[in-house]
């Protein structure tokens, strides 16, 4: 790797400052950025370590209300009692992202901020309807993934936590590429007040999308066998050396019926 200065941030405020001072990057638990910098794809001049912030880390829930700070670890969210309680299906898919190693270091901002394609939790956040918390504003997940490795965020602006309202029903299903771990295609579906919502991550060529072929069937009636016979187009899809897009298009059906029957069970 190169040189690069590194700081530790004692606050939201100053690991802002620290990072307007330089092109600098934020770091959590790192899964991302490390082997990014150590192929010199990303070359930040600073790094700011913000996971000695307090204020950033731990999940509450209040009611159906569930917040959970940005550097909460994966490992932290598939093992939290509380959570389990109103939202098993986001602690089922903790538990199965990447290995031990990446799900105690790997943190929920430092995923839905590097918005990885085939990346587990954004689909989670666009099924719950989530709302995601930064240092100056309250984004919608529906706007705030913009692509592949895109979102709302501006330079100085970083998540402190995601909130959302637990559904009466959810449940996530994914075919892991075997060595990453990372979703060929995954399907988050969520039956809550406002209806169903359906969140497809791994297969879209512009990064996690709802389907709307899912949700309109499962609208009707919220149960695996209402997705026979759904097709979903292949349009739009990714095609590489894992999957084909009419692959994936099947794929979606599949785990999208996975999904339901997890919620249902």
């Amino acid at each position: 790797m190169y040189s690069v200065n590194y700081h530790r941030a004692a606050s939201v405020a100053d690991a802002v400052k620290k990072v307007k001072a330089g092109d600098g990057k934020f770091l959590a638990g790192g899964m991302t950025l490390i082997p990014t910098m150590k192929s010199r794809l990303a070359a930040p001049s600073d790094v700011v370590d913000i996971t000695r912030i307090a204020s950033l880390s731990g999940i509450t829930v209040s009611g159906k209300t569930v917040t959970i700070g940005a550097t909460t670890t994966h490992a932290e969210v598939a093992t939290n009692a509380k959570l389990a309680k109103v939202c098993p299906a986001l602690c089922s898919l903790a538990s199965h992202i990447g290995d031990p190693h990446v799900r105690h270091k790997g943190t929920i901002g430092g995923s839905i901020s590097n918005n990885d394609p085939a990346a587990d939790y954004p689909s989670a956040m666009l099924a719950l309807g989530a709302t995601i918390v930064t240092n100056k504003r309250q984004i919608p997940a529906d706007k705030f993934f913009k692509g592949l490795f895109e979102t709302a965020l501006k330079e100085d602006e970083m998540v402190t936590e995601v909130t959302f309202t637990a559904p009466a029903k959810a449940g996530y299903a994914k075919f892991p590429n075997p060595a990453s771990r990372y979703a060929v295609t995954g399907v988050f579906v969520a039956k809550g007040k406002d209806g169903v919502r359906a969140a497809v991550t791994g297969a879209g060529d512009n990064g996690v999308f709802r389907s709307k072929e899912v949700e309109a069937a499962l609208a009707k009636k919220f149960d695996a066998a209402s997705l026979d016979g759904v097709k979903v187009s292949a349009k739009g899809l990714m095609g590489d050396i894992h999957a084909t897009p009419e692959y994936r298009a099947n794929l979606v059906v599949v785990m999208a019926k996975r999904a339901v029957a997890a919620a249902n069970g």
